[in-house]
């Protein structure tokens, strides 16, 4: 177990009330936490994996312009943990997590209907600390696999095909 670990605070909810879906990740890392932007990481395929799926001529380079692609989908952004202790950015650092309460925010956002989780971790967190939204008929929630650069083996072909069911 590593020592000196850094205390992470996650970023606000990315929503409007138009949205539809909602994308989780576990916790952003360090790139996205200094950056104060989603995906910020540039080995990160969550931008260019979102402009494709949406069907966009090409990624948007500014961070206002990529919000304002999801938004224009009905796609909100957040992430599963809210506080958590983590050394660098790998989830598998993850300890001492306090989850986000997706409970308050979907009744604030009661036009979600998709939770699509990016990634091992971010699934188990809420599937831990969400268990009665698992089981409500109204959700579908979907667990994806991670556009992280550390998520190798899955090449875009893939993730395209993974993620194509959120739409």
């Amino acid at each position: 177990m590593k020592e000196n670990n850094t205390h992470c605070v996650g970023l606000l909810p990315s929503v409007d009330s138009r949205a539809r879906i909602l994308i989780l990740g576990s916790m952003p890392g360090a790139a996205s936490l200094a950056a104060q932007e989603y995906y910020a990481h540039p080995a990160n395929r969550f931008w260019p994996l979102m402009a494709q799926l949406l069907d966009e001529k090409q990624t948007p380079s500014d961070y206002d312009a990529k919000i304002a692609m999801l938004h224009r989908h009905h796609i909100a952004l957040w992430d599963a943990i809210d506080t958590c202790d983590r050394e660098g950015s790998l989830d598998s650092d993850i300890r001492n997590v306090k989850a986000n309460d997706f409970t308050a925010f979907l009744k604030k956002w009661p036009s979600i209907r998709t939770i699509g989780l990016n990634g091992g971790k971010a699934y188990a967190t809420f599937a831990k600390h969400n268990q009665p939204l698992l089981s409500r008929p109204d959700l579908r929630i979907l667990k994806l696999p991670s556009t992280s650069p550390a998520n190798a083996r899955w090449r875009m072909e893939n993730l395209l095909e993974a993620w194509h069911v959120l739409f």
